[in-house]
């Protein structure tokens, strides 16, 4: 499969643990925020950090952004900033855009103005508890590209109790884990010695095929 280019407006939390897993799964990412501290801290994780208000379109229009296959647009309570944000770089002829709302309306917008996929955390929240109720281990995905997505899945049997360096997810299923969910508590960033108890949510990114492969094995297990 063959890498692609992505970039990343807005390290926030979400943003960043995207970015950088991107990364290490072999792609090219650019993240675009007007905050420097954050920009330094992430420098050495992605392929370009640039120091910029994305908000400017003339600044923007330097970074070329036709060149790339999909935006991530994480400028949630802003929304004025993540609406002109998200028009620009489809003008921009960004291929696929994923943007986070914070309300319908605010969905709605995005989604009248070219974002592709829109992800609203409060509203996803509640599909996942429904989910738990009613259907598998897997609780939602969120579709990066038509290539990359991100799974949440409930903790197996088999793998509670074990540390994350004892699983080998990446090695057995080309998966890399970007948070566990413990309760109310997140660990964004998890080591390979954190154990992953009973009913920990695993929250993970892979390409398409493997995160299919691994829920056909999910729902083996189950």
């Amino acid at each position: 499969m063959a890498n692609k280019q992505f970039v990343v407006i807005g390290l926030g939390r979400f943003g960043a643990s995207v970015a950088k897993t991107l990364y290490s799964l072999g792609n090219d990412v650019l993240v675009i925020d007007k905050d420097e501290d954050l920009i330094q801290d992430i420098s050495d994780s992605v392929t370009h950090a640039v120091q910029m208000d994305a908000t400017d379109e003339n600044a923007l229009r330097t970074l070329g952004l036709r060149n790339f296959d999909v935006a991530v647009v994480t400028i949630g309570a802003n929304i004025q900033s993540s609406v002109m944000v998200t028009l620009l770089v489809k003008e921009l002829g960004v291929k696929y855009i994923i943007a986070k709302g914070n309300s319908d309306l605010h969905a709605k917008v995005l989604y009248k103005i070219g974002a592709d996929r829109v992800i609203l955390p409060e509203k996803d929240m509640g599909v996942r508890v429904a989910h738990n109720l009613v259907s598998s281990s897997i609780l939602d995905y969120i579709e990066l590209s038509p290539d990359y997505s991100i799974m949440e899945i409930e903790a197996l049997d088999e793998w509670q109790d074990k540390t994350l360096r004892e699983l080998k997810l990446r090695s057995k299923y080309g998966i890399n884990v970007m948070a566990i969910k413990k309760g109310d508590e997140i660990n964004l960033t998890p080591s390979a010695d954190d154990t992953v108890e009973s009913k920990d949510i695993i929250v993970a990114i892979g390409s398409a095929q493997d995160l299919a492969n691994l829920e056909g094995v999910i729902v083996k297990f189950k």
